[in-house]
């Protein structure tokens, strides 16, 4: 089953996330595996738990390729849960975001290249993982909505339609 994307003017968007209290319940395995549907069907490469209406800190990171990102690379679905970022790259690079949350819009979002975090799996176990470029936005990118924060609120440098980036900058030739 896959749950119902919140759009930008929810008020759950802009609220602090809840820190997960029990691992390895059936309720927080069920809003999992609800959470991967969802984001497979949207074809997304990351969500958020409040993105589907649920105020705890509950994030997925998906890299892989499709039409909403055709560069992506391919990673296995990572679930972390009361993710905290324990060190961010001071190089910043430019990249271009979109949010499920946010339909029809495009961002150009400074981000940190790199960052290293702390998070427990499903079941509890505490796990640290270092990420760089596109999974390491992505990271980034979802924390923001475990903060009440949306990549418009990091005043992009640029803003496009959907219609518009898949013209203007998907349809360009890779340097």
């Amino acid at each position: 089953m896959t749950l119902r994307l919140r759009q930008l003017g929810d008020p759950i968007l802009t609220q602090v996330a809840e820190p997960v209290a029990e691992f390895g319940t059936p309720a927080l395995q069920n809003l999992i595996e609800e959470m991967l549907a969802t984001l497979k069907e949207a074809q997304g490469v990351g969500l958020a738990a409040p993105q589907v209406g649920f105020p705890l800190q509950v994030i997925i990171v998906a890299s892989r390729p499709n039409p909403r990102y055709p560069d992506a690379p391919q990673m296995e679905p990572l679930v972390m849960v009361n993710p905290r970022p324990l060190a961010c790259s001071e190089e910043q690079v430019l990249g271009w975001e979109g949010c499920l949350s946010v339909p029809n819009c495009r961002g150009l979002v400074a981000r940190s290249r790199e960052v290293e975090v702390e998070y427990h799996t499903p079941e509890g176990s505490r796990q640290r993982v270092v990420w760089r470029d596109f999974p390491a936005r992505i990271f980034q990118h979802e924390y923001d909505h475990l903060r009440g924060r949306l990549f418009l609120d990091r005043q992009p440098q640029q803003l496009l339609s959907e219609a518009d980036y898949q013209a203007q900058i998907l349809a360009q030739p890779p340097a």
